[in-house]
């Protein structure tokens, strides 16, 4: 198939719609979201600042790259995270291919494109090792571009699934002197967002959120605060925390469970994660998931004993 490629630093409305749509259909096709919901986030507060002021405004956390068919179809999408470039010297890239202009060379010019991107601005000598491309689902055709390009597998997230239909669940039972409340939107960002950071330092994507990052997750159409667990000591701060999330489907999910460094190690962390799941139970959700990096081998084992299996991982291939 002879394809185009264009690269670019920020979309129009109309591009944004087309992505938008492909992703869509690419999820539909292989049953699991092509990208990550950080880059969903982007498009949509990209398109509403597009929707605003003209002419088209750049991303500069985000550059984009566009396949089309020699009939102007979009075919292929790459989206490239550059917020931590200069700090880290890595880029993220997610790409998806739509289903009917699969094996026809849109993944390939993606990833050449990619691969070529990562090479701006190194020293000669280098080579693209900081370029980090996702496979949600560990999808077969990354596996083949994988392969081709001798990419390894530096990082493994683990998607696992639990049934809750008629599930028993132990007694949510935080420590002595430790207090579970909701979320108070316009209240309570600032403290999540600051044990967010100290319990996810470590962490490449989850440690660095912001309060426009939950405030931006408030307006969406999940977003529930009756499902967004704190643990409170007796003056009021914040310990930890369990944010709960429930997709379209029905499915709920164990969205984020973080406790801060202090209050680590006398079981906080598995009294919010199981009032989340009592809560998700009890409000009707049937089965619940949660994601975690497959090498960090304690929450595994902690999730495992809440009845937790794997069910896929998310694979990040690079050099």
């Amino acid at each position: 198939m002879d394809v185009q490629l264009t690269w670019r630093n920020g979309l129009n409305d109309s591009e944004t719609a087309e992505v938008m749509a492909l992703l869509d259909e690419t999820e539909k096709a292989d049953g699991v979201a092509p990208v990550g919901e950080h880059v969903i986030l982007r498009l949509k507060a990209h398109r509403d600042v597009v929707h605003q002021i003209e002419p088209v405004q750049a991303d500069v956390r985000s550059e984009h790259f566009i396949v089309r068919d020699s009939g102007g179809a979009l075919a292929g999408y790459a989206h490239l995270d550059t917020e931590h470039e200069s700090a880290a010297g890595q880029l993220v890239a997610e790409l998806a291919v739509h289903p009917e202009h699969r094996r026809l060379g849109a993944g390939t010019r993606l990833v050449e494109a990619l691969l070529e991107r990562a090479e701006l601005g190194t020293d000669p000598s280098s080579d693209t090792g900081r370029l980090r491309i996702w496979s949600h689902g560990e999808h077969p055709g990354a596996l083949r571009l994988s392969e081709r390009y001798g990419f390894q597998r530096p990082r493994e997230l683990w998607r696992m699934g639990r049934e809750l239909t008629g599930a028993e669940l132990p007694e949510a039972q935080p420590p002595e002197g430790v207090a579970l409340r909701t979320f108070r939107p316009g209240e309570d960002e600032a403290e999540v967002v600051r044990v967010n950071h100290r319990a996810f330092v470590w962490h490449p994507e989850q440690g660095d959120m912001t309060d426009q990052d939950v405030r931006a997750k408030e307006q969406e159409d999940w977003f529930d605060p009756e499902g967004f667990f704190l643990a409170v000591d007796g003056s009021g701060t914040l310990l930890g925390f369990h944010w709960t999330k429930v997709h379209p489907d029905g499915t709920g999910e164990v969205y984020v469970v973080g406790v801060d460094p202090h209050a680590q190690g006398g079981g906080l962390g598995r009294s919010l994660t199981v009032v989340g799941l009592r809560h998700l139970r009890d409000t009707g959700r049937s089965r619940v998931i949660l994601y975690v990096e497959a090498d960090n081998v304690p929450a595994v084992k902690v999730y495992q004993r809440l009845g937790f299996a794997k069910l896929d991982s998310d694979v990040q291939f690079g050099r």
